[in-house]
């Protein structure tokens, strides 16, 4: 009986050994190859021209949205439910923030101006997999002290590659930089002025060849990788899957879901200072609450993961009703404890200018429905490959810039795990939207890593002596 048990239980140990091996060790790289997301079957051969692009919306579209403004701001207080007393943000959008806002957005901006502004920088479209891409191209008139350096940013979602308008100046031609940078801004397909899939299944995974081909189709066969949101996630796909291309990738949203990671995230929780300093025990420390903020603050995700194009028709009607859905999150993801303030700490940090910005994007793009979609695919396990992704490391070099407010964020030490060659810093004050709440921590950050990784690859090309 004694040889029995002692045998079952070396086959108990032996099975959750390889079962534990098998769950948590590195994934085979996915081969992800050029897709046609077009309409129809794919033509013979593709348009590889790039074209300049003006934002110019006709008045009809204006005048169609002031309509619906001025009919919803004259009815909102009827039909808009009152808020509970001294809540706030806390059951989300604010009713009388947002009929300022609204009322702002009817009365006081002025889109054609803001067309002027964002037309400042060269636009272009291309055809790429069937679907035109845009994307602005901004050069430097000057080099750097070491040259210049290409650039990819990408946007993720609620917002657009407006975010990244105040960081043009600070990366092109700032003075005295040992390094400039060549931007090109994209627009994830499907958000604002990029054409939207045809097809189902292009998430994050599958975007990351349509921009490899947009920047070699610009003359950039090597090139650096910044992102924020779904940005962050498409940068880390690009290191993993072109390591001949992508010279290093930068993400102000960190995290992993390798297998690994995660383990490493949970035990870190439980003795949290034996792998945390002060600074990511604050942030990170009890597990539960940061569990809770997800659980609280997710809703969106999972209705957009699931019916996109329901909730998408509900917002493409209701310009006011897509300005409360969009602008809620940047409470929030700004500063968990503004929840109990009338205007969620909006007016504190951010220009309201700049947040109806991104907001017409979308809503003069066409692209409500289409920019949420990339939720959906994300979890079309049968079309997606970001989970084989997440399983394999990044062997270029990363930087993570954490901010003490990101909603999504994990300490250095399960990081590892999917970015062996990780630089990670951490910004003073900030949240989930920092290139446009703190564009200037952005810039520097994303000055030092890449000039850190220069450094790196000057010393390998030097002959050894």
């Amino acid at each position: 009986m004694s040889s029995f048990f002692n045998t079952f239980i070396l086959i108990i140990a032996i099975s959750l050994g390889l079962a534990g091996y098998f769950v948590l060790r590195d994934g085979e790289l996915p081969q992800i190859s050029d897709q046609y997301w077009g309409s129809g079957s794919a033509p013979t051969s593709e348009d590889k021209s790039i074209r300049p692009f003006q934002i110019n919306i006709s008045e009809k579209v204006l005048t169609d949205l002031r309509t619906r403004l001025s009919l919803e701001v004259a009815s909102q207080d009827e039909r808009v439910a009152d808020n509970l007393e001294g809540v706030g943000f806390e059951y989300g959008m604010n009713k009388k923030f947002l009929k300022k806002v609204v009322t702002h957005w009817l009365n006081q901006y002025d889109w054609k101006q803001r067309e002027k502004m964002l037309n400042k920088y060269p636009s272009f479209k291309t055809k790429i997999s069937g679907i035109d891409i845009h994307f602005q191209h901004v050069k430097p008139s000057t080099k750097g002290k070491r040259g210049n350096l290409p650039l990819l940013l990408i946007h993720g979602w609620p917002a657009s590659f407006t975010e990244y308008q105040k960081l043009i100046p600070l990366l092109v031609d700032a003075k005295d930089s040992e390094y400039n940078f060549e931007l090109v801004i994209v627009s994830l397909p499907g958000s604002g002025f990029s054409e939207a899939s045809r097809k189902p299944g292009l998430g994050p995974a599958e975007m990351s060849p349509i921009f490899l081909t947009l920047m070699k189709r610009l003359g950039h066969e090597k090139f650096y990788v910044q992102g924020g949101d779904w940005g962050s996630l498409i940068a880390s796909n690009m290191g993993t899957l072109y390591r001949d291309n992508v010279l290093g990738i930068h993400m102000t949203m960190c995290f992993s879901n390798h297998p690994r990671s995660i383990l490493k995230f949970g035990l870190a929780s439980v003795v949290p200072q034996l792998f945390m300093d002060d600074d990511e025990i604050i942030q990170h420390v009890p597990l539960y609450r940061f569990l809770f903020h997800l659980l609280r603050e997710t809703g969106y995700f999972h209705l957009q993961a699931t019916k996109p194009d329901t909730i998408g028709v509900a917002l493409s009607h209701s310009p006011s009703g897509y300005a409360a859905y969009f602008l809620e999150k940047y409470s929030f993801w700004t500063n968990a404890t503004w929840l109990h303030l009338d205007d969620g700490g909006i007016s504190s940090r951010f220009n309201l200018d700049e947040l109806l910005d991104s907001l017409m994007v979308h809503w003069v793009g066409q692209s409500i429905t289409t920019g949420m979609r990339i939720y959906r695919e994300i979890f079309n396990v049968l079309t997606s490959n970001q989970f084989a992704l997440d399983r394999v490391p990044v062997h270029v070099p990363a930087s993570c810039l954490n901010f003490p407010n990101e909603l999504l964020a994990m300490p250095k030490f399960p990081l590892l795990e999917k970015y062996p060659h990780l630089r990670y810093s951490k910004a003073p004050t900030g949240g989930h939207f920092n290139a446009l709440e703190v564009p200037d921590i952005v810039a520097k950050d994303i000055r030092t890593s890449f000039s850190l990784v220069e450094i790196e690859r000057t010393k390998l090309r030097e002959p050894k002596k």
